[in-house]
């Protein structure tokens, strides 16, 4: 299967001050991931609160970013991708989800575990995905490492042991592995001489895993408005400039320190789309949605670290 090489990005969801899905915003916002340098979406996850929308958003909010990316190329000329995340709580409408994307033409799916009922054992997890996999046969499968999101702390290289010699999800491309334990990463990566796409997870952590050998592809949540920041890090490194590397890899984990004191990414990152001019309107209920008092704080904290003059463009 193909690797994904460079940072693909997990937009947020817009939407309108009542609620509604805003569809019309997505073009445009290809284009801007585009512009900085990020080579696809990974939708409808996290960040897009996938959880939130009905099956009926989710498959409207796939087929409108489908048409988008197929009148967008990245900074390298290449296609830009669309990797839709179908993992929900009943697995007959995460399969209903994958057969969807392979029909509108997806370049590949993902699904994290569900968050309930909470998945305990390597043998459910590769269960679940079996399922939802072979709805869509003909794309590369990611599974979505997250356990902060749904307790499953799994051994994730036991995952793909246990996948790789079953045979039983011939489409398994890789993993998002969205997770503190670099050591993991690293013994994942090195599986069979690195047989599957790993994709890093963490924002906050892509220079200490390009350091071990790794970390090609990754998929991130500030990429939505640090893209240009992040994708500067893999840059630095490959033309062997480190100091560069850390500088940025530094100046990422400022912004993020800035979020984290606003809800994190999902509310707080959703909101800096605001400020620079791309509005995704509020978040869905049970976030608790940001106050303009709140934004006016989080304005000044980005200008203290010359934000606006690093960010997405």
């Amino acid at each position: 299967m193909e690797r994904i090489i460079g940072l693909i990005d997990a937009p947020f969801t817009p939407m309108y001050a009542d609620g509604t899905v805003n569809y019309e915003i997505i073009p445009d916002y290809a284009e801007m991931l585009a512009r900085n340098g990020l080579k696809g979406v990974f939708i409808n996850g996290s960040s897009g609160e996938g959880y939130m929308l009905t099956e009926h958003e989710r498959m409207s909010i796939a087929e409108t970013w489908v048409r988008a990316a197929r009148k967008v190329t990245t900074t390298n000329g290449e296609p830009f991708k669309v990797i839709v995340h179908v993992g929900s709580c009943c697995v007959k409408s995460s399969r209903l989800l994958a057969e969807h994307a392979q029909k509108i033409g997806a370049w590949g799916i993902g699904a994290m575990a569900p968050p309930f009922p909470r998945i305990n054992r390597v043998e459910e997890l590769v269960k679940y995905c079996e399922e939802i996999a072979c709805g869509a046969s003909q794309l590369p499968f990611y599974f979505y490492h997250i356990p902060a999101f749904n307790g499953a702390f799994l051994s994730m290289y036991d995952f793909l042991k246990t996948v790789d010699e079953s045979g039983r999800i011939p489409n398994l491309a890789g993993i998002k592995y969205t997770f503190e334990s670099l050591y993991e990463y690293n013994r994942c990566r090195r599986y069979k001489d690195g047989k599957y796409d790993m994709l890093h997870g963490q924002d906050e952590t892509i220079l200490p895993s390009l350091a071990m050998g790794g970390a090609q592809g990754g998929i991130g949540g500030t990429t939505n408005y640090n893209g240009r920041v992040l994708t500067g890090i893999i840059d630095a490194w490959t033309q062997g400039d480190l100091e560069a590397a850390r500088r940025l890899q530094n100046y990422a984990q400022d912004v993020i320190d800035v979020i984290c004191c606003f809800r994190g990414n999902i509310v707080g990152g959703k909101r800096i789309m605001k400020l620079i001019g791309y509005d995704m309107g509020p978040n869905r209920t049970p976030f608790q949605n940001m106050t303009d008092e709140e934004e006016a704080l989080l304005k000044q904290k980005l200008e203290d670290i010359d934000f606006f003059n690093h960010c997405n463009k």
